[in-house]
């Protein structure tokens, strides 16, 4: 899919967003506004309308793509997504005139940058992570990785009750406390701080060399055990992570794109209802 949306139908939606920055950039360079260049022009209100229209149809198009039985090619949807979309930053800044003040107008903007930087985000996760979350796993199931950490459990707790309690405690709480998630900042990290089972392993590592000899050998299974435990957990805290970084970008994505489209609306009314192009500037324009 990522090759594929990249030169999708002989990279079609690539040259139109190319000739459409071009063609904005030209417009931008030989108008001569009566003022300067800005969002109120005559070329501020073509390009605004274009942008307007542009992010529209994006929206319908990423809406469309979820509604039950639509026939619509996700390669051209998200061929069209990137490229429409990354000109959508040429065309809404010159619409500005790179005139920027603390109002709704930028606001709006500073929306779309923000819909598009997630959507960035976005393509690359879904182009990257889904191998690494396979090159972690090894070809394991999630559900046969945490089959694996319960046996695990259950075969330390076994071992450790004739072992002593310094040993059986550290056993204990690596069974009944670890823990797998949490916050959406641990989940991210793909590590977890203080983790009884990571504790339990370093202990083991010292207590190992001080118990007598007849619990040595129980202890030195404990170790691996306890050992391959933890590598599972970092199997388990990894794929959460990748899966988490492929969904959050929608986490913000979606709820700003619902942000921009209503600044944007209001942002049009307010245009519509206070300001218009000059009757000078439009008579120059022709």
């Amino acid at each position: 899919m990522h090759e594929g949306f990249l030169v999708y139908a002989n990279s079609k939606y690539l040259k139109w967003a190319v000739a459409l920055s071009l063609a904005s950039i030209a417009a931008y360079i030989f108008y001569e506004p009566i003022d300067e260049h800005n969002g109120g022009t005559v070329l501020g209100y073509i390009l605004g309308t274009v942008g307007v229209l542009l992010i529209f149809w994006l929206t319908w198009l990423g809406i469309r793509k979820r509604q039950y039985g639509a026939h619509f090619r996700l390669t051209a949807w998200v061929s069209a997504h990137v490229y429409l979309g990354l000109s959508l930053i040429v065309v809404a800044t010159l619409h500005t005139g790179f005139q920027f003040d603390w109002n709704l107008h930028t606001l709006a903007y500073a929306l779309m940058i923000i819909v598009i930087v997630s959507g960035i985000f976005g393509i690359y996760a879904y182009a990257r992570f889904p191998r690494l979350v396979s090159e972690n796993r090894r070809g394991v199931s999630m559900d046969d990785l945490l089959t694996q950490i319960g046996d695990l459990d259950r075969e330390c707790r076994q071992l450790a009750i004739s072992l002593p309690d310094e040993v059986s405690s550290l056993i204990l709480k690596s069974c009944e406390q670890t823990i797998i998630g949490g916050s959406i900042f641990r989940i991210l990290s793909g590590k977890a701080s203080n983790c009884p089972s990571d504790a339990a392993f370093m202990q083991l590592r010292t207590l190992v060399s001080t118990v007598d000899q007849e619990h040595a050998l129980s202890t030195r299974k404990l170790l691996v055990l306890t050992g391959k435990k933890c590598g599972l957990l970092g199997t388990v805290r990894r794929d959460i992570q990748l899966k988490a970084l492929m969904d959050i970008w929608l986490r913000v994505h979606v709820p700003v794109t619902i942000a921009l489209l209503v600044a944007l609306t209001v942002h049009i009314i307010s245009c519509l209802l206070y300001t218009s192009p000059s009757p000078r500037d439009r008579q120059k324009s022709r």
